[in-house]
């Protein structure tokens, strides 16, 4: 049975995309079907259809109680709605249904896990409580599983924050013939850890081990974990609240972190290695990753950050999307990222130049437009080279820049001129290792983002931009002298 409050949810979308032009939207990046989208849910392949549940609120165009939205893909670029899979309806997640995960269950269902928060008051007070609950489907809806909630502060470590226990990430270990969960909860000394849980048949769970934890290091809460083997190494992927700056490597506030270590299945213990950023953008948290069935691990993300979630643009009928998924590899011990693939099935108009000598600004026929793919590589031409840039989303009143200085090994990601109106950060600096001043990039642009990859993904950076239609304007300068090779692409799907 379908509860009202789902019914009506779905009602809302329904009625609202009605007025949300296919031009008002990003190209080739999912963006919600109505209201509000922050993190992703859910990423999985079902029946050989990959699906993509978000945190959704079909209402307005900002936060509200928390319900799941629903997409599916055949390639991870073209996607279409379904409808809304899950709200919240019961006495345990009546403040939301919080991230979570989906599997498919040894029996053929569609197995989503998902926290479960639930407000209440006593005495005057508000007590809140975060959950992980299951529902079960077909693939399109979903009934919540009567014995809810399935894990809550008793399977925690004594102390342990009941308030701040969130974002289950769900899936299933053939080796082991077991359902696992990984779990972001608060610990006694106020910051964050990843919780392991098990369960043989999906529905009863017992906690394992504390994988990993923050000791106020990085950050305090960790939110929407994942755990996963690349390559020979295991990583864990999690977004820190309340970070602190340290060198470019991390920035204050929402951040996002990867940890690589070396993991003993017997013991269920992991071992740290390294920790770095995985995406040095304005825009970028909440990391979900899957394993295809060609067995790439493929990541997603919100192209979004909290700080910058109140400057929705005026007039529009929707916020927030997702970054194009990413295929992931790990060399030398450092994560490598790239756009998946199949967005190459949707290049057209094909323009290449050589050996391009660039000293003042630089336009080239062909290379325009705010929704292409191009790639790029900066060869030095002598020992003047000192800076090169390349602006975008641009017109006579709006640029966007990504500028490169290899001396001081930094790239600088600007959008101040891109048609936000609010005051927030527009600006963010991050290291680039020297390569005798060469640099290799990957810029893939949308309607209202850009996502920019250096060095074959060595290092990235996603963010927002807002500027008008009409500022499709590409443009290239260096400071001292450089040769720039370029292929370029429009996309369309």
């Amino acid at each position: 049975m379908i509860s009202e409050l789902l019914k009506k949810a779905r009602e809302q979308e329904k009625e609202t995309e009605r007025y949300i032009g296919e031009d008002e939207r990003p190209v080739y990046h999912l963006s919600p079907r109505a209201g509000w989208m922050n993190d992703p849910n859910g990423f999985s392949i079902y029946k050989g259809t990959i699906h993509q549940f978000y945190q959704y609120y079909p209402y307005k165009t900002e936060w509200g109680p928390m319900h799941w939205g629903h997409a599916v893909s055949k390639d991870y670029v073209k996607w279409d709605y379904l409808p809304a899979a899950i709200a919240p309806d019961e006495s345990y997640d009546n403040f939301g249904c919080f991230s979570g995960g989906a599997v498919e269950t040894k029996d053929g269902k569609q197995l989503l896990v998902y926290t479960g928060v639930k407000s209440e008051h006593k005495e005057g007070k508000e007590i809140i409580r975060q959950t992980q609950c299951l529902a079960f489907g077909d693939g399109a809806d979903y009934e919540k599983f009567r014995q809810n909630p399935v894990i809550d502060h008793k399977s925690i470590p004594e102390g342990w924050s009941p308030v701040d226990f969130r974002d289950p990430k769900i899936w299933f270990d053939e080796e082991d013939d077991c359902y696992y969960i990984v779990a972001g909860n608060r610990t006694e000394d106020g910051s964050g850890a990843i919780l392991l849980f098990e369960s043989k048949d999906g529905k009863e769970w017992k906690f394992v081990t504390v994988l990993d934890r923050s000791r106020n290091e990085y950050g305090k809460m960790w939110e929407c974990p994942d755990f996963f083997e690349l390559d020979g190494k295991h990583f864990i992927f999690t977004s820190p609240q309340f970070m602190q700056a340290r060198t470019l490597e991390f920035h204050n506030g929402n951040g996002n972190i990867v940890i690589v270590g070396s993991y003993d299945r017997k013991n269920h213990s992991f071992v740290r290695e390294s920790v770095s950023a995985i995406d040095y953008g304005l825009d970028f948290y909440a990391m979900q990753t899957l394993k295809s069935e060609d067995g790439r691990r493929i990541m997603t993300a919100w192209m979004q950050s909290w700080e910058s979630s109140k400057a929705v643009p005026e007039g529009q009928k929707w916020f927030g999307q997702m970054i194009l998924p990413r295929e992931l590899s790990c060399k030398d011990g450092r994560l490598y990222q790239r756009p998946v693939r199949e967005i190459e099935n949707y290049r057209k108009e094909h323009v290449s130049y050589r050996d391009v000598d660039l000293f003042n600004e630089t336009t080239l026929p062909g290379v325009s437009g705010k929704v292409c793919d191009m790639e790029l590589e900066l060869v030095p031409n002598g020992q003047s080279f000192r800076e090169f840039k390349i602006s975008f989303h641009s017109n006579a009143d709006f640029h966007t820049d990504f500028i490169y200085r290899p001396e001081d090994g930094i790239a600088i990601f600007d959008r101040t001129y891109s048609g936000f109106p609010n005051d927030i950060n527009n600006k963010r600096e991050f290291p680039v290792r020297y390569n005798g001043g060469r640099l290799k990039l990957r810029i893939l642009l949308d309607r209202f983002s850009a996502e920019i990859f250096v060095n074959d993904g060595g290092s990235t950076c996603s963010s927002t931009v807002y500027a008008p239609e009409d500022a499709g304007k590409i443009s290239f300068s260096a400071k001292g002298s450089a040769v720039m090779n370029l292929d370029f692409w429009k996309l369309d799907k």
